[in-house]
């Protein structure tokens, strides 16, 4: 009988980063400063999907931003890579903003976080609903 590992002649190996322990959680706390503040999430999920918007648009979809606390966000999104901010020499001046490519691969990523945390609540119904079963 043959073994496995003979039959077997290419085995593709994913993308190998030689990442520890350490290294992956400092790579992971690093991309979550990335993400630090109270609008850049908020900012991100308005402008995914290729959506290009100007300052003013942004400022009424996120109720309760200061402009101060807008412009900080974007800017630190911008100088972070994440965020294109296109600027049209015209009277009156016309600033919009957009995702980098960079920016967009985000999403992918932020909607695993979403269905990983979605999951915390089916879990916490679940063990809930098995609590009561041997009850009676």
């Amino acid at each position: 009988m043959t073994r496995t590992h003979e039959k077997v002649r290419y085995s593709p190996k994913g993308k190998e980063h030689g990442y520890t322990r350490d290294t992956a959680a400092e790579g992971v706390e690093k991309a979550l400063k990335f993400l630090e503040g109270r609008w850049k999430l908020v900012i991100l999920f308005h402008l995914f999907g290729g959506r290009v918007l100007r300052f003013s648009d942004l400022e009424r979809a996120i109720p309760g931003v200061s402009q101060k606390m807008l412009i900080q966000q974007l800017r630190q999104l911008e100088n972070d890579g994440i965020v294109r901010r296109i600027v049209h020499h015209q009277v009156p001046p016309k600033v919009e903003y957009c995702l980098t490519e960079w920016g967009q691969a985000l999403c992918p990523a932020l909607d695993s976080l979403l269905t990983w945390a979605a999951l915390r609540e089916d879990m916490s119904v679940a063990a809930a609903g098995s609590d009561g079963e041997g009850a009676g």
